[in-house]
């Protein structure tokens, strides 16, 4: 019974993990990019979850499907935060460029305070409540799709990045800003588009979690500190370590629920973190991919 229990918290926290790992690569592509710590991650990801969520209520839409759409409207509004606030700053001591940042993403949670109220929100899709059994193994139906889906984004961003004119350009601005600047790459556009597609990133992870979690405006601190733990811990600046360190994270948290109460994860988290910082302070994988 309690190898059956373990197996299950495994299983349970790698398809939480993927999702995590998603959140954390957009995060890691923008710190890969410009040296920015985007401090309104998390709150991004909760604009995500109201457009599915609404999408799905008014139109009756699943977030599966919705996933595009969100993320084609994150990927727009992280275009616009780019273009507007965080190209501004990048020359400024990184103590600087925390503030900004901070308050982009207090504006996002009481805009959607205020648009939407405190109340937790919790759709029924259709597979809400399906399950498959694998052996004495229970996998939530929801929680495998979003697994899937989030590891096919993540496959896409990669190919996009390593096979795309645009994806070679933004992994040459991460190598060398000023050298590509020389070289006559619209750098500043560049940044542009690649703090869109992390904030994309995370929008995506939204429309996934949507199915799978209530859905409040002050969830976004949570999910912040979530996709800092599993950069710091994948490497910062590293894609492929953000996906694996997602996945660490996931089991780690699942499994410690064995002999910790679900309520006290962060507890994990948070010692991982501290284990990271004082012993491999560049990650797990390294530093940049």
């Amino acid at each position: 019974m309690e190898a059956t229990l373990f197996y299950q918290l495994v299983i349970h926290g790698i398809l939480l993990g993927g999702i995590y790992g998603l959140i954390a690569m957009g995060l890691s592509l923008i710190f890969g990019v410009m040296g920015v710590i985007n401090f309104a991650h998390g709150q991004m990801m909760v604009v995500g979850m109201y457009i599915s969520y609404w999408i799905f209520v008014l139109l009756g839409i699943d977030p599966y499907v919705s996933l595009v759409v969100v993320a084609a409207a994150i990927f727009i509004m992280g275009y616009l935060i780019q273009a507007s606030v965080v190209n501004r700053i990048l020359d400024y001591p990184e103590a600087m460029q925390v503030l900004p940042l901070v308050a982009l993403g207090l504006i996002l949670e009481n805009t959607a305070l205020l648009l939407w109220g405190p109340d937790h929100r919790s759709p029924h899709t259709s597979s809400s409540l399906e399950t498959l059994w694998i052996g004495g193994v229970m996998i939530d139906v929801s929680r495998l799709i979003a697994f899937a889906v989030a590891i096919l984004i993540t496959i896409g961003i990669f190919i996009f990045l390593k096979k795309s004119n645009i994806g070679k350009c933004i992994r040459a601005a991460a190598d060398n800003r000023m050298g590509a600047t020389l070289v006559g790459m619209k750098v500043n556009r560049i940044n542009n588009i690649s703090f869109a597609l992390g904030a994309a990133t995370t929008g995506a992870a939204g429309a996934l979690l949507v199915p799978l979690m209530p859905i409040s405006p002050h969830i976004g601190h949570d999910f912040t500190t979530t996709a800092f733990v599993v950069v710091i811990l994948g490497g910062m600046g590293n894609l492929l370590g953000a996906l694996l360190g997602g996945l660490i994270l996931g089991i780690a948290e699942s499994t410690a629920t064995l002999v910790l109460p679900a309520t006290l994860k962060q507890v994990v988290s948070f010692t991982i973190l501290i284990a990271i910082m004082l012993f491999r302070p560049q990650g797990l994988f390294g530093g940049k991919k």
